[in-house]
């Protein structure tokens, strides 16, 4: 596992995220991203295999586009709490009817045992201590339960062809993974199985920019934008031969380990 060393103070106690939410987690193309019925599609296919039911703890949930398209998709079918540190975005959240709580995931008073899904998408690599965060979550999920995560992959072929150039190696991750390095890091918690590593997602229109643009970091409404695009081609029905090609190329990135994220899921013992 790579990390980075020193870390900046704002993104230990959260407030870099909360000074975030604004200008990127609310910005319009944003969360019109985050709620297109397409987005988390991978997220849900991998979490349905494992969980079709139960009390589901989101942490690091941003505005809640996962946890709202569970109860949208499978009504009556969860029971679901977001957490995060950004209050814009949770505000979004709580608005969209989810429930959430403002904490920081380690000082967060839930019960033992109570959770039959705990989900880290995209946060680990935000973590100082990602083996702290794995161990809370172990305490909270029932015998049985699942954890899952969702990490950007070291190996992939974004970060092979393009570095350091690549928009996700930036100042708030602060830890990279390899299949490895995330297998070596989950085992360390006795009380979870690993149950299933795969390697999804694929952008190339990411790879393309990055390789096209001379920019260190690229803006966060350019983010956004690219989210909101992307997610409306996947939509289009007219695009859907195009879509096929693009899945085979996906899944046989994943099957030699380059595309662009890790998933593992994790049982409870």
């Amino acid at each position: 596992m790579r990390y980075a060393n020193p870390v900046d103070a704002e993104l230990v106690n959260g407030d870099f995220y909360h000074h975030l939410a604004g200008p990127f987690y609310l910005s319009p193309d944003k969360t019109a991203g985050d709620y297109a019925t397409i987005r988390f599609a991978r997220e849900r296919c991998i979490f349905r295999r494992h969980c079709l039911s139960g009390r589901v703890l989101d942490v690091g949930c941003s505005t809640g586009g996962f946890l709202h398209s569970l109860n949208r998709l499978f009504p009556g079918d969860y029971d679901v709490l977001g957490m995060d540190v950004a209050g814009p975005a949770l505000d979004y959240a709580k608005q969209q009817g989810l429930s959430v709580i403002r904490q920081p995931f380690l000082d967060a008073s839930l019960a033992p045992s109570t959770f039959d899904a705990v989900t880290f998408w995209a946060v680990l690599e935000h973590l100082p201590d990602p083996l702290a965060f794995l161990a809370h979550a172990a305490s909270l999920i029932k015998p049985g339960g699942h954890c899952f995560v969702l990490v950007p992959n070291l190996d992939s072929l974004a970060v092979r062809f393009l570095g350091s150039r690549y928009r996700y190696i930036m100042d708030e991750h602060l830890n990279y993974f390899s299949r490895p390095t995330l297998l070596q890091l989950t085992r360390q918690i006795s009380e979870f199985a690993v149950v299933a590593i795969e390697s999804t997602h694929f952008n190339p229109l990411v790879l393309w920019q990055d390789w096209r643009s001379p920019q260190e970091r690229v803006p966060d409404a350019d983010r956004a934008k690219l989210l909101r695009k992307t997610t409306g081609w996947k939509e289009s029905p007219a695009l859907l031969p195009a879509r096929w090609a693009y899945s085979a190329v996906e899944l046989l990135l994943g099957k030699v380990n380059l595309a662009d994220n890790l998933t593992i899921v994790l049982r409870r013992r």
